[in-house]
């Protein structure tokens, strides 16, 4: 059974899992944690950046209240994951080889939560990049992909102290080693199928596609030189 058949056979699956994430995702930290430091005095969206999310926090708000919203937003991105992974090895339990099925549940779920993060039905569907939602999403995902991202963003950061740089570069070269990592491992010598490894490698680079748009402006400031180094507020 291909991965297509399995949706259209198990869609209320991919629904729960997809609705699920999505609600998860749009718990908003940066909102949440800007509105008690401030005592709802402010918003982080009309703030610094005008970004939810860690960098703007970090920069707008303060180095605790950053730490607790990246915390935050990578363990909902992680239970969002799970959660998925559960469900859609629940309903692959029959199947011969259902590790391209639990895998896609696993994106499905991550692809959502940061969909929330970004867009927060609770806060206006004004979100986040979903920068560290999709870092924890790597993280349950395939772990392999996400030592090889944290070090990519480590050396870029390291070298540029510029974290949208470090972010883009991220989304850019996580497709590309999700297929390294699939095919070049899993495939050639776990015997897994090129389907598996496809099939990842489409996920990761959806996710790609749309943190990069959502770095949009970011780019334009990189191309003319005016985003801003990293600088925490005290």
């Amino acid at each position: 059974m291909s991965v297509f058949e399995f949706f259209t056979q198990n869609w209320i699956v991919v629904v729960v899992s997809a609705v699920i994430a999505y609600l998860l995702g749009s718990v908003n930290t940066a909102v949440i944690v800007t509105r008690i430091v401030t005592k709802g005095k402010q918003d982080i969206r009309e703030m610094g950046s005008g970004n939810a999310g860690f960098t703007n926090v970090l920069r707008s708000v303060g180095k605790v209240p950053a730490i607790f919203t990246i915390v935050c937003d990578a363990l909902k991105s992680i239970i969002s994951v799970m959660i998925g992974g559960i469900l859609f090895s629940i309903a692959a339990q029959n199947m011969e080889n259902p590790v391209s099925i639990i895998r896609a549940g696993c994106y499905i779920s991550g692809a959502f939560c940061i969909l929330g993060h970004s867009f927060p039905i609770y806060f206006r569907f004004k979100g986040g990049k979903g920068i560290v939602t999709a870092a924890g999403m790597m993280l349950v995902a395939d772990w392999r992909v996400f030592l090889l991202i944290l070090a990519t963003f480590l050396i870029i950061f390291i070298c540029s102290k510029i974290i949208s740089l470090a972010s883009i570069i991220c989304a850019v070269m996580f497709p590309v080693y999700t297929f390294l990592m699939c095919w070049g491992i899993d495939c050639n010598f776990y015997g897994y199928s090129m389907r598996y490894a496809l099939v990842c490698t489409l996920f990761a680079f959806i996710i790609c596609v749309f943190v990069v748009i959502r770095h949009s402006s970011n780019i334009s400031r990189l191309l003319r030189g005016e985003e801003k180094k990293i600088k925490a507020k005290k």
